[in-house]
Protein backbone atom coordinates (compact mmCIF):
# COMPACT_ATOMS: atom_id res chain seq x y z
CA UNK A 1 0.00 0.00 0.00
CA UNK A 2 0.67 3.79 -0.52
CA UNK A 3 1.16 5.99 2.51
CA UNK A 4 0.68 9.26 2.41
CA UNK A 5 1.51 12.63 4.80
CA UNK A 6 1.55 15.95 4.58
CA UNK A 7 3.92 17.11 7.14
CA UNK A 8 3.60 21.74 8.77
CA UNK A 9 5.21 23.33 11.05
CA UNK A 10 6.92 26.58 12.01
CA UNK A 11 10.01 27.50 9.66
CA UNK A 12 12.48 26.80 11.87
CA UNK A 13 14.56 24.06 12.46
CA UNK A 14 12.29 22.19 13.74
CA UNK A 15 10.43 21.79 10.83
CA UNK A 16 13.62 20.15 9.20
CA UNK A 17 14.28 17.69 11.82
CA UNK A 18 10.51 17.05 11.36
CA UNK A 19 11.14 15.85 7.53
CA UNK A 20 14.56 14.76 8.21
CA UNK A 21 13.52 12.33 10.33
CA UNK A 22 10.33 11.31 7.63
CA UNK A 23 13.29 10.32 5.11
CA UNK A 24 15.05 8.45 7.98
CA UNK A 25 11.72 6.23 8.33
CA UNK A 26 11.66 5.87 4.44
CA UNK A 27 9.20 8.43 3.63
CA UNK A 28 9.79 10.13 0.43
CA UNK A 29 9.39 13.65 -0.77
CA UNK A 30 6.13 14.38 -2.85
CA UNK A 31 6.33 17.98 -4.46
CA UNK A 32 7.32 20.83 -3.99
CA UNK A 33 7.16 22.29 -0.21
CA UNK A 34 4.56 25.03 0.76
CA UNK A 35 5.59 28.38 2.42
CA UNK A 36 2.53 30.27 3.73
CA UNK A 37 1.95 33.25 6.64
CA UNK A 38 -0.08 32.44 9.86
CA UNK A 39 -1.76 35.68 10.81
CA UNK A 40 -3.16 33.76 13.87
CA UNK A 41 0.55 33.74 15.16
CA UNK A 42 2.03 35.96 13.13
CA UNK A 43 4.64 33.20 11.52
CA UNK A 44 5.27 31.52 8.48
CA UNK A 45 4.65 28.12 8.30
CA UNK A 46 6.45 25.20 6.08
CA UNK A 47 4.23 22.07 4.49
CA UNK A 48 6.21 19.22 3.04
CA UNK A 49 3.75 15.79 1.16
CA UNK A 50 5.75 12.53 1.72
CA UNK A 51 4.88 9.24 1.23
CA UNK A 52 6.02 6.01 1.65
CA UNK A 53 5.21 2.34 0.02
CA UNK A 54 4.35 -0.58 2.57
CA UNK A 55 4.27 -3.92 1.20
CA UNK A 56 2.38 -6.80 2.80
CA UNK A 57 0.04 -4.75 4.53
CA UNK A 58 -3.90 -3.29 4.00
CA UNK A 59 -5.03 0.40 4.26
CA UNK A 60 -7.38 0.70 7.06
CA UNK A 61 -8.07 4.68 8.10
CA UNK A 62 -7.34 3.50 11.86
CA UNK A 63 -3.40 2.99 10.83
CA UNK A 64 -1.19 5.09 12.61
CA UNK A 65 0.60 7.32 9.72
CA UNK A 66 3.23 8.29 11.66
CA UNK A 67 4.45 4.98 12.82
CA UNK A 68 5.34 3.22 9.44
Amino acid sequence: MKLYRFLTGPDDASFCHKITAALNKGWELSGSPTYAFNAATGTMQCGQAVTKEVEGKDYSPDIKLGEQ
